[in-house]
């Protein structure tokens, strides 16, 4: 089963303007128990992200003594170059990061956890065809793929993969799934086959690895050029 974005997504999104004050914001984090809010327009559209780290900006330059002159490690001047410049801000436009990373709902689980890897983010704004915001997933939304129930898991790998998607034979394999590994034993007609049903395995949202005792009755591997 191939998990969307809209299936491990928050919807009801609490969201603030660009002329939000920096109090205002800080408040709304706390009470809403989020580590980040959405910036949108009057259409909803978003225009960036405030996130706990934006707002600390504030605190991380406050200088305890005059002439102090902080300036952060090189790293983290890379990583984040607007930083003083947040740290001077009163509302949400002088504070979000923009453009806020997002993502379409319709989008597979795979693709958020890339773009969170790529844009080092911890949640992406969930955003429609015309760029309005209809909700935000999270690292933790992705990370509950990983609590799918086994039975759920073993379903998913002998209707959706063994059932649907290699188009052959898989009478004569065996799925137990334990903590979110799942074992794949007995038979299947070619050796191709079988690492195909492998690799399809690794793909079903919450397995955790897969453990291949899968035997085969024609050895059809083509060995490379030059190799074994």
């Amino acid at each position: 089963m191939r998990m969307t974005v809209a299936d491990v997504m928050t919807d009801k999104v609490v969201a603030v303007s660009a002329a939000t004050p920096f109090k205002e914001i800080a408040e709304t984090l706390i009470n809403g128990g989020i580590s980040a809010v959405p910036v949108t327009d009057d259409d909803n559209h978003v225009l960036g992200m405030v996130s706990e780290a934006d707002l600390l900006r504030k605190e991380e330059y406050r200088e305890q003594f005059y002439h102090e002159g902080y300036r952060p490690p090189l790293r983290a001047r890379m990583r984040h170059p607007d930083g003083r410049r947040k740290a001077g801000g009163d509302i949400a436009a002088e504070l979000m990061t923009r453009p806020a990373v997002s993502v379409s709902a319709k989008a597979s689980a795979v693709e958020a956890a890339r773009l969170m890897d790529a844009h080092d983010v911890r949640r992406l704004a969930v955003v429609d065809y015309n760029g309005r915001l209809v909700g935000v997933v999270s690292r933790r939304d992705l990370v509950k793929l990983f609590v799918r129930s086994d039975e759920a898991i073993a379903t998913d790998v002998r209707d959706d993969i063994l059932g649907r998607a290699l188009w052959v034979n898989t009478d004569g394999v065996r799925v137990d799934v334990r903590q979110g590994v799942v074992t794949l034993s007995g038979w299947i007609e070619r050796r191709s086959e079988a690492a195909v049903a492998v690799r399809m395995t690794h793909r079903v949202n919450g397995v955790v690895d897969v453990v291949d005792r899968l035997r085969w009755r024609q050895d059809d591997h083509v060995p490379a050029r030059g190799g074994a």
